[in-house]
This record gives C-alpha cells, structure tokens and sequence, in this order.
C-alpha cells in the first residue's frame, strides 16, 4: 500500500509543504529508469521533462498532482518558498497525469545553488476541478493555501527528491 510519512518528517518537507497526513494512495514517480524515492538525488538533466507518474486508486476517483521546490532560489534564503513546477487537476484513478488537466505546464528542476527538494503532493478531489486557475506567478506557492482555497483537504501521498546544479559541461 502507501508508505511511511517518516522520511517527509526528516526531509521536512511535512512542516514545510504540508501538514502530517497518512498516505492512503500509492503513487510511483520514474525519470527515466529511476524512480523517485524520499530524498534520492536525481541529476536536473534528467528531470527536463515531466517524469512517469502512476497513481493507484478506483478509477472514479479523480486526483490533483502539485509539485513544487520549497528551497527557491537558496536552501538557505528560501524567499520564493515554494517554487511551483506543475500542477495537474482531474487525474483519474489508475491512471497518469496524462489522463488528468493539466493547469501549470511541467518545468524541470533548475536548482541555482545549493541542494533543493522537489516535492510531489497527491490530493484526491471531492468533486471535478472546474474552477481551478494558474497561479499568477510560479514563486510564492502555498500548496497548503492551495489545498485549502480548493477544498482538497490533507494529502493522500507525498514523495520528494533532492537535485543539485550541475557542473557545466567543459567545451574545447
């Protein structure tokens, strides 16, 4: 079934990004052939474009996907906590984003400095997302303050990776 919530509590991104919760849906995340597991590294250039997701769950159940990156632009100096990097509303169970609307088109992770997490927050809905818009800006997002404005409650599953900027390839 879902996993722990253990290693979101270590990772904080529970208490950052949101509130402590029991996973109830297992979601699996792949860029590539690497999957998603609570604070692996994944390399950017393997994350610009949107990865293979697949959520369980009764396909008459309808879900919202959010990820974001709460250490932007700096671990350190999050002042644009959270960065918001794709939002996908509408997402039938058993199914992939693919099949959902999607609301915030994917943007890859592009960490500046330092190590940053990206968080993936699985909400089951109550009913379809109609009245869902983008968020004027990509900085500043609340996935709390989405939550809540949408009425999606507490998370159902929640998986975050952490990426660090690469070295620039050398040219000669």
């Amino acid at each position: 079934m879902a996993s722990s919530v253990d290693p979101l509590v270590v990772g904080r991104v529970i208490g950052e990004v949101i509130d402590m919760f029991m996973p109830s849906v297992s979601m699996s995340i792949y860029y590539g052939n690497k999957q998603v597991t609570n604070g692996c590294d994944i390399k950017p250039s393997r994350t610009v474009d949107p990865p293979t997701v697949n959520i369980a769950g009764r396909v008459e159940r309808l879900y919202t996907l959010v990820m974001t990156d709460p250490d932007a632009p700096s671990p350190s100096e999050p002042s644009m906590r959270e960065w918001v990097h794709w939002i996908v509303v509408d997402i039938p169970g058993a199914t992939d984003p693919s099949q959902g609307r999607e609301i915030l088109p994917y943007m890859g992770p592009r960490p500046p400095i330092g190590i940053h997490r990206y968080v993936f927050v699985l909400f089951q809905q109550q009913a379809p997302a109609a009245m869902v818009a983008a968020p004027p800006t990509r900085a500043n997002f609340s996935t709390r303050a989405f939550a809540a404005r949408y009425g999606l409650g507490l998370p159902v599953a929640a998986v975050y990776f952490n990426a660090h900027k690469e070295p620039a390839t050398k040219r000669r």
